[in-house]
């Protein structure tokens, strides 16, 4: 029955438009009746009816040039309204400019014809949107008679990009969601009406959440500022309704926003602070034309260099990495993207020195991103060998061959744990560093002998990278297990992996050789806020729906995060946001030799002595929670 009152068909644009000259000229017949003072004897008058015509003809040429007609009643609005009010303006106008020219043409008697075209601007635009408004109205509601319960949804905020939502979702045939109104914090707009909905205060979220049984809220990814959102996020995890986001509209797809876009909004978007935004051209004069190495390119941040990288249009992008499936899905996904003209996929183990030295012989890269590392503490704790040997080994085999093939820059990926380390990871990246550190200080001590500027970035911990906490959160809240943090006070920096790799490739582009590039990364993020956080994303209650557990620090981990050596000091540079630790000078023949000494142990398998040697190297290297802290013992007595 619904069906056949309401037909999937749209009916004809011509149809409408009959419709709708039906109306004005019946209309118009009505305002030079009255105008006439109900005379019908002057109504009637043969020359009225030229008028009237002539008014119709021009009418029905401005309702098909503004395209009045072809928009679909059912789903009118605001713009059409206003495409009506300005056609009969127009067409109000056009006559006018008719009758001054051929006046002699229309009835001389009728000197109030003015009078006549106001009332009918006035009579028929009011009909004409009435008509839309009705039919709309009536579609609706008979529809809905016939639909499966729909999904009650907020549109959170009430600016432009939350109205776009809200009329992509009413235009929607097959959407199932009903919007109950806007939420927002701005007293001016609370308790308004927007588009025939409400706008909601804040406060009310739980009450709104009972009485409409509220399923989600949808947030446009433009619209959630940061100074609120923390808010926001605290009343909807105590109100229990999930938090979805929308992409903005231009990234819709054919240009419709459609339900299955909806994403859940992460962790990403909770970071304190605004998105960073670097110098692009910058990047590009550095990156452009260039052939370009990433190692670790499977990884989560070397994956990231490679989509973004490709962008600069590089002459040649090398991905280098010993993990063969992830290496695989890469180059797939470029392919399916069109942009794997100009990638070569080189499998080897940086260990390796005749492997890695067959990649630069082939080929001759010009700037190398260093993304391949070993990362997890607890893991490099147990197998500290296996640490040095790739963080330490592989970034050593890289440098030298740097300086070999004379690569214009390398870049270096380190990470704050190489600050006072308190782990074997930490520990293997400082080691890494002050190796690539003392390369570049013999580039200044003899005569330009090496031309490879060698440079680092230094960040804290990266949001939704494999194996963080992000992931394991979130299993654990989709398994509606408890959720196991360390340690109560347990603080890390977060970034964003697309924030992380700009850095890196400002770093590449801005670095002169030398430099450990640091980044402002706000404050830092308690991981217990961070549970309780994607908890209440996931419109559950934290110790409710999900409990969260303390097991202790792991081996090597510490409660606080540092990105400065005491001895370093911050720099700034020309981004707010980026600062440059002070080079420290480093012995390279020193530091060439306590590496080889280093290597020979970690190959002889002895994991004490090789942690005793890295201690030697590193006095602030102090290890916490783990079986190597004996060795501190000792060193102290």
């Amino acid at each position: 029955m619904i069906k056949l009152i309401l037909p999937e068909r749209i009916h004809s644009k011509w149809l409408i438009l009959f419709i709708d000259q039906v109306i004005i000229i019946c209309t118009l017949c009505l305002a030079i009746f009255l105008t006439n003072g109900n005379d019908y004897a002057v109504f009637f008058n043969g020359q009225n009816h030229l008028f009237i015509w002539v008014y119709s003809f021009i009418s029905v040429g401005v309702f098909v040039f503004l395209k009045v007609n072809t928009g679909i009643i059912r789903y009118s609005n605001t713009e059409d309204m206003l495409r009506i009010f300005l056609a009969v303006f127009s067409v109000s106008l056009l006559f006018m400019s008719v009758y001054a020219v051929f006046f002699q043409l229309f009835p001389l008697h009728f000197a109030g014809f003015e009078k006549a075209l106001i009332l009918n601007f006035f009579i028929s635009s009011s009909l004409l949107v009435l008509l839309r408004i009705t039919v709309r109205a009536l579609y609706n509601s008979i529809k809905n008679l016939g639909e499966i319960k729909k999904e009650n949804i907020l549109i959170y905020g009430t600016t432009h990009h939350s109205l776009l939502i809200k009329k992509a979702i009413d235009q929607d045939n097959t959407s199932n969601l009903n919007i109950v109104g806007f939420i927002d914090d701005d007293i001016d707009r609370v308790d308004k009406h927007i588009e025939q909905k409400n706008v909601f205060a804040f406060r009310a979220l739980s009450l709104l959440k009972n009485k409409y049984q509220i399923a989600r809220i949808l947030i446009s990814e433009n619209a959630l500022s940061t100074s609120n959102k923390i808010k926001f996020i605290d009343l909807c995890g105590n109100a229990e309704i999930p938090m979805v986001k929308v992409p903005s509209a231009d990234k819709w797809l054919y240009g419709k926003f459609a339900t299955d876009q909806l994403k859940d909004l992460k962790i990403d978007d909770l970071l304190e602070r605004e998105p960073i935004r670097l110098d692009k051209q910058n990047i590009l004069r550095e990156l452009s034309g260039k052939r370009i190495l990433i190692t670790g390119a499977a990884g989560s941040i070397g994956s990231e260099i490679v989509r973004q990288a490709i962008n600069y249009h590089p002459q040649m992008l090398i991905l280098c990495d010993q993990a063969e499936t992830p290496l695989h899905d890469l180059k797939l996904c470029l392919e399916d993207n069109l942009q794997a003209d100009n990638v070569k996929v080189f499998m080897a183990n940086i260990q390796n020195p005749s492997r890695i030295r067959t990649l630069f012989e082939l080929y001759k890269p010009e700037i190398v991103f260093h993304a391949a590392a070993y990362k997890h503490v607890p893991m490099m704790e147990e197998n500290p060998s296996e640490a040095v040997l790739t963080n330490v080994l592989g970034t050593k085999n890289l440098a030298d061959l740097c300086v070999e093939f004379e690569v214009e820059k390398f870049v270096m990926i380190s990470t704050d744990k190489a600050v006072k380390p308190t782990n074997v990871m930490g520990a293997s990246k400082r080691l890494a560093e002050i190796y690539i550190q003392s390369l570049n200080s013999l580039e200044n001590r003899v005569n330009g002998t090496v031309k490879t500027r060698f440079i680092t970035t230094r960040f804290g911990n990266v949001l939704g990278s494999n194996g963080s906490v992000i992931p394991r959160f979130k299993s654990q809240i989709e398994r509606r297990t408890a959720i196991t943090v360390t340690h109560p006070d347990i603080t890390r920096y977060f970034m964003t992996i697309p924030e992380a790799v700009e850095l890196v490739l400002e770093a590449g582009a801005m670095g002169k050789g030398g430099e450990i590039f640091l980044f402002d990364m706000g404050k830092p993020i308690k991981i217990i806020d961070l549970a309780l956080n994607m908890i209440k994303l996931a419109g559950l209650k934290p110790y409710v729906d999900i409990d969260i557990v303390f097991t202790g620090l792991r081996p090597g981990e510490k409660i606080y995060e540092e990105l400065l050596l005491l001895e370093e000091k911050a720099i700034a540079t020309h981004h707010p946001k980026i600062k440059i630790s002070q080079n420290i000078a480093y012995n390279y023949l020193y530091v060439s030799q306590i590496i080889k000494d280093l290597i020979d142990i970690s190959q002889k398998g002895d994991d004490f002595n090789m942690v005793r040697k890295m201690k030697e190297i590193l006095p602030d290297f102090i290890s916490n929670n783990s079986r190597y802290q004996e060795l501190d013992l000792l060193e102290a007595n």
